[in-house]
């Protein structure tokens, strides 16, 4: 099965060939305009400073308060290191999922080649996870 999808995933990035769609509407121009608005801000390295400064204070804040005597119900206390492990969860997923889409698409495939190639890294990696944790128990 694992054969299939790996030839599966290279017929389809042989095939891909860039397609352009007719254009000239006002509505590319506004796509465009916010594309490029968009990508401006995720270029700026202030708001990438700021982000990593609010992920790790909401993630430790939530641990903090999670684990610490602060006077919580303990009901909201497990909530909240639940939520902090949420978080962390995902960071990871999207570093996978978004490490392959990127990759995938700075050697000239498409949109969907990287969304194939992000979504198989991540099922990859779900998989490690579900088999490490039948051999070995690693979460929870």
């Amino acid at each position: 099965m694992g054969l299939l999808v790996a030839a599966t995933f290279i017929a389809v990035a042989e095939i891909g060939g860039k397609r352009s769609a007719p254009g000239g509407t006002e509505a590319d121009g506004r796509y465009e305009a916010t594309v490029a608005t968009l990508g401006e801000i995720v270029r700026t390295p202030v708001v990438w400073a700021i982000s990593f400064v609010g992920v790790t204070v909401l993630v430790g804040g939530s641990i903090l308060l999670g684990v610490g005597s602060f006077g919580l119900p303990e009901g909201l206390a497990g909530t909240l290191v639940t939520v902090a492990y949420l978080l962390v969860g995902l960071l990871l997923v999207g570093f996978v999922f978004l490490g392959a889409y990127f990759a995938t698409r700075s050697r000239g495939l498409g949109n969907a080649h990287g969304v194939a190639a992000g979504t198989l890294a991540t099922g990859a990696a779900f998989l490690v996870l579900v088999s490490a944790q039948l051999l070995v128990g690693v979460v929870g």
